[in-house]
């Protein structure tokens, strides 16, 4: 299935997304909530009334009649209201390559655990405007993820039983304003400043169902699902990124274990996978100008359209917008 959710009224509506049609979900059965967080609360008695109603429009029997589409809606994020959102650091490739643009050896403990870190679940927004204040723009940076989101309350889960707390997939771009990040890590905590004023998640989720055809095996000495889903970005239209779920070497359940250990996760929490190999300027720039000293960094800027792509979930694009202020916490450090 692949789940959207839509401004209706006010509210958060939820709905099915096929071929490009939505269909509201409380509207096709009785059962069925109107909102993402209620039918995440009630996973395992939802899911498999929604499995039904969805191959019921796949099948015809539900005509287009019932349907609106995408064009005719405002989409917001699929899960607008996370309970919280953690982001990983699965792609080994992305963090060797920033570590060698920096002339430091690669961590060794980067393969003895995977790390996640608290980004702010109240600035999860989906396709649309990204506003953005002055000192956002000194190295404002994408990063191409994708994302899950939790269907079940859990604690102290193992790797091998973590896949079937995963409500499904998304698109994630871990929106970075690298001068806060960077500078206040110096004092070893963040990135805080440097990340919490924007993550996209989007356009849909997509749950595991309808990724069967894209499973491969993980890499070896690890545990859980993997995908084959090419990943891209453009920036105003040209391709920067390119890379692929199934290049994860931490998975989405091993992440999960450590995430749940000592705690409890619950339905509606979103985990990003970290950066794709490639999947930001930090990690380009610094490449450029390891192969070239005249190479010339590139930034976002107000203006600028972000799209990310995943097979298999969809596309989804982000305008960067300027806040008419000009305050800076940046001019105010002593």
């Amino acid at each position: 299935m692949k789940l959207v959710s839509y401004l209706n009224d006010g509210r958060d509506q939820l709905a099915f997304l096929v071929d490009g049609q939505l269909f509201d979900c409380d509207a096709l059965h009785p059962e069925l909530p109107n909102s993402m967080n209620m039918f995440l609360h009630y996973w395992e008695d939802m899911y498999p009334i929604a499995q039904k109603v969805d191959a019921a429009i796949k099948s015809g029997k539900i005509g287009n009649e019932q349907g609106i589409t995408l064009e005719e809606v405002q989409l917001l994020a699929p899960v607008p209201f996370p309970t919280s959102c953690r982001d990983g650091y699965a792609f080994r490739q992305h963090v060797a390559a920033a570590r060698r643009n920096r002339k430091v050896e690669m961590i060794p403990e980067f393969d003895q655990y995977p790390i996640f870190y608290f980004t702010n679940h109240h600035s999860i927004q989906g396709p649309g405007e990204i506003r953005c204040m002055p000192d956002h723009f000194e190295k404002l940076d994408f990063e191409l993820e994708a994302a899950i989101v939790i269907c079940k309350q859990g604690r102290n889960i193992p790797a091998e039983e973590a896949d079937q707390y995963i409500g499904g997939l998304m698109i994630m771009n871990d929106m970075s304003a690298r001068r806060l990040q960077m500078e206040e890590m110096l004092l070893n905590l963040g990135p805080a400043k440097g990340k919490d004023f924007s993550t996209v998640i989007g356009p849909c989720l997509v749950t595991l169902d309808e990724l069967q055809q894209y499973e491969i095996p993980c890499k070896e000495g690890h545990t859980g699902k993997n995908w084959n889903l090419p990943m891209k970005c453009w920036v105003n239209g040209i391709q920067v990124s390119s890379g692929n779920v199934g290049d994860m070497d931490w998975t989405f359940a091993e992440i999960i274990e450590r995430c749940a250990y000592g705690t409890d996760i619950h339905p509606g929490d979103v985990i990003g996978s970290g950066t794709v190999g490639t999947g930001c300027f930090l990690e380009l720039n610094g490449t450029g100008k390891l192969n070239n000293p005249d190479y010339v960094e590139q930034w976002l800027q107000a203006g600028d359209t972000v799209e990310m792509e995943i097979e298999g979930i969809g596309r989804i694009s982000n305008t960067i917008v300027a806040e008419e202020s000009d305050f800076s916490i940046l001019g105010r450090k002593k």
